[in-house]
């Protein structure tokens, strides 16, 4: 195995561990929940005199009204996700748990951890809802479908296929099923698939009880989702703009301004820009980015024009991946790069 290949399992393995690290972290300490006091006794770490904190790389956006995927909430016992148009009411007893971590520079997104609120529940059971950014994704995937396969294929040596991937349907959508466990940690992990805007939207159920696995399976038919959802498919359309890989390229662009970064640094400037009708940038979406690297982008792409894009004689509004500042890690599997 060549040495990207052994990185990107070993980006799998950490994956996998992190899930089950999750799962033992909800048997030995409950998540404290936003609004709710720790019962720890230990003061709060105090910043010592003299030293200044700088935020770093992080998420952000040109507008606050256009949904963006890591924007999820639990109101009257549903889950709601406005970017991927999903709806969940969760099973009796469950509720949102531990907040999830900001986008990764790879378009990483965890949507929801949900947790039971009984104990004995909760110690044997969790729900994870994440999103995988299709453009920005260093893995050899170029789908939901793909990238499904490739965790079956690349399954470290401690862990144990149970069901290959098959296709299956959530809530009369199709999606893509795979299940595996793990001997030493007698945990099990159901885990679905399928694509929404050319992200792979996934489900993992994981617990040491596999008839409780089995019960929340079928308790997804709750859910909500549009009409793309395709495990292959799913690239945009209807009410959200069609998702297009690599929509910057030059044959498409009738003004292009470089941003120009006064401050050079080794982190990747991931961004997702929506195109309007009239070919104009109408919103920009910053994964990752350092407070200067987005204003000096942001005030580029607003000086952005492209033909607009029609299907079946009318334009239509256009989504689509743009990679700034250090080199990609693979040129292949992600969006436009621009240095």
């Amino acid at each position: 195995m060549d040495h990207g290949a052994v990185k990107l399992a070993a980006t799998v393995a950490v994956w996998l561990a992190w899930l089950a690290y999750a799962q033992n972290a909800q048997l030995q300490k409950p998540a404290v929940r936003a609004g709710e006091s720790s019962n720890s006794t230990n003061p709060p770490a105090k910043v010592p005199t003299g030293v200044i904190l700088v935020k770093g790389a992080w998420t952000s956006a040109s507008d606050s009204l256009t949904p963006v995927p890591e924007e999820s909430r639990v109101k009257n016992g549903v889950l709601s996700n406005s970017y991927f148009g999903m709806r969940y009411t969760l099973p009796p007893g469950w509720t949102k748990g531990y907040e999830g971590p900001p986008p990764s520079d790879s378009g990483g997104y965890v949507i929801a951890q949900l947790r039971a609120a009984d104990p004995q529940t909760a110690a044997t059971a969790s729900i994870l809802i994440s999103a995988q950014d299709m453009f920005f994704t260093p893995l050899p995937a170029g789908n939901a479908f793909e990238l499904i396969n490739y965790m079956k294929d690349d399954l470290p040596a401690d862990y144990k296929e149970e069901e290959p991937p098959m296709p299956t349907k959530i809530a009369g959508h199709p999606f893509s099923f795979f299940s595996y466990w793990s001997p030493v940690a007698q945990l099990h992990w159901y885990v679905v698939a399928t694509q929404i805007r050319c992200h792979a939207f996934e489900i993992v159920l994981t617990s040491r009880d596999t008839k409780l696995l089995g019960s929340l399976l079928l308790d997804l038919s709750k859910m909500t989702l549009p009409p793309e959802a395709n495990p292959t498919t799913g690239m945009g359309g209807g009410n959200f703009p069609v998702c297009i890989r690599d929509y910057s390229r030059a044959e498409n662009m009738l003004n292009k301004v470089d941003p120009i970064f006064t401050e050079r640094r080794a982190n990747l400037v991931p961004v997702r820009i929506i195109i309007g009708t009239n070919g104009k940038v109408k919103h920009i979406h910053f994964l990752s980015a350092f407070p200067e690297q987005a204003k000096v982008v942001t005030d580029a792409l607003w000086q952005w024009r492209f033909k607009p894009c029609v299907r079946d004689g009318h334009p239509v509004e256009v989504e689509t991946g743009i990679m700034f500042g250090a080199a990609p890690r693979s040129l292949t599997t992600m969006g436009s790069s621009v240095e």
